[in-house]
């Protein structure tokens, strides 16, 4: 499908974003291992978490839907089956990394896979830990799914990640229910907590000194009702839109703040982004809060501070919409130590270099990141997007401040994290998203 982008006058309205990935990702995970039922509203309507959900029902729970809201049978620590049929994760790498944390401690063999993109994506970094702790997982070469995991008893380790990962944290903390003592991992700077937030809420026990990270097993995890906040990697994407966009005004209720993803909210207002934080309040021990966001010149008069290092690590989902809003901020934006983008569903920083010189920006492109030339005018283009929904919705808003018209190859895939992204842009923008048909 091809969506053509059209410039917009003024973004402005109100925005109900969808649950947050994250965050939906381990409440279905751990409320699958409870003993009776949860209850999660807001649930997040994106592909991948219905992936997760998927591979749960395969596992054998029990599962119904309504709307947004899903309610989960947990069938305990030890009550999944066997699946019949091999588990796809589809394009979510998050359920293939922490599902099979899960499955390590099963005491059945199981075998999941993916789409075409995520089995091109390197499951290393889980494979390593996980054998550490006595499961055997086969993959194919490098590492590349799909993955078949012997799980059975496993052994408690003192794990230090090589790479700051919160996907790999959470798959050896998941893993560590099942061991044979405490499980502890180190982390080489601070990643998103979601996982330890959740876990402690569901009734695990679960200790934080310094950078290690530390579970007991064979916990008793209860049943729970809870309501996912708004995802603020999806707010993202608006809060440029409204930085680019003369005149513009947005306002998005309810939106996750989790401590560890604040970094973007940060980050903007140091850029000088007209951003307010309203009526926040805590809630099952994930921060939420209202979000309005309005234009100001000054923010595009600069250079944006320099993306690296802990930074680079606390920004990696949102590295593609600001590297769209580097573009018109006079004086550019560098990003460095992110080589991880490399390995996302595409390889961003290429995908990023390649769509951004398309629409007339000069781009350094490095291993590890890449250097943005700002204070252009955008000119519309044929974006592709291989795939990936970051790449298409960060040039869909690239799409709002260039001359002519911005042509989203392959749009679709904004449906993996945020069905109904192009209709929600129309009502702030005033119908600039249109569907042309089939594309590449």
């Amino acid at each position: 499908m091809i969506r053509t982008i059209g410039r917009s006058g003024r973004i402005s309205g109100q925005i109900r974003l969808p649950g947050d990935k994250s965050i939906s990702h381990r409440y279905a995970m751990l409320a699958a291992l409870a003993e009776g039922r949860s209850e999660i509203r807001h649930f997040a309507s994106s592909r991948d978490c219905h992936s997760t959900l998927d591979c749960l029902r395969a596992l054998g729970v029990e599962i119904g839907e309504s709307g947004d809201a899903v309610t989960i049978d947990g069938c305990g620590l030890g009550g999944l089956r066997r699946p019949e049929a091999v588990l796809d994760a589809g394009n979510s790498g998050t359920t293939m990394r922490l599902l099979s944390g899960i499955l390590a401690g099963q005491p059945f063999g199981s075998s999941i896979t993916g789409d075409e993109s995520l089995r091109a994506r390197p499951m290393r970094r889980i494979l390593q830990p996980l054998r550490q702790m006595g499961a055997i997982v086969t993959s194919r070469d490098q590492g590349l799914p799909p993955l078949q995991i012997q799980g059975g008893s496993l052994k408690a380790v003192r794990y230090t990640l090589p790479v700051a990962s919160a996907q790999v944290k959470s798959c050896v903390l998941l893993a560590g229910l099942y061991g044979d003592g405490a499980t502890a991992v180190r982390e080489p700077v601070p990643t998103r907590d979601h996982t330890e937030i959740a876990l402690a809420c569901f009734g695990a026990t679960v200790r934080i000194e310094g950078a290690w990270i530390e579970i007991d097993p064979g916990p008793r995890l209860l049943p729970l009702s809870l309501e996912v906040p708004g995802d603020l990697s999806s707010a993202a994407f608006f809060l440029v839109a409204a930085a680019i966009v003369p005149g513009s005004e947005v306002f998005m209720p309810g939106v996750g703040l989790n401590r560890r993803r604040r970094e973007l909210l940060e980050y903007l207002q140091m850029a000088g982004l007209d951003l307010a934080v309203e009526r926040e309040e805590v809630a099952a021990g994930e921060i939420r809060g209202d979000l309005l966001v309005r234009y100001r010149e000054e923010v595009l008069t600069r250079p944006l501070p320099r993306i690296e290092g802990a930074r680079a690590a606390a920004l990696i989902d949102e590295i593609p919409i600001l590297c769209v809003l580097g573009s018109q901020a006079r004086g550019g934006l560098e990003v460095a130590d992110a080589a991880e983008l490399r390995v996302k569903e595409t390889d961003r920083i290429a995908a990023l270099a390649r769509n951004l010189r398309a629409m007339g920006t000069e781009v350094d492109e490095r291993a590890d990141g890449l250097v943005v030339t700002g204070g252009v005018q955008l000119q519309g283009a044929d974006i592709v997007t291989y795939g990936d929904h970051r790449i298409a919705m960060a040039f869909a808003i690239a799409g709002l401040a260039a001359e002519g018209e911005t042509r989203i190859h392959g749009a679709e895939c904004a449906d993996v994290s945020f069905p109904g992204f192009f209709e929600r842009l129309d009502e702030v923008s005033g119908r600039v998203a249109i569907e042309d048909g089939a594309g590449p």
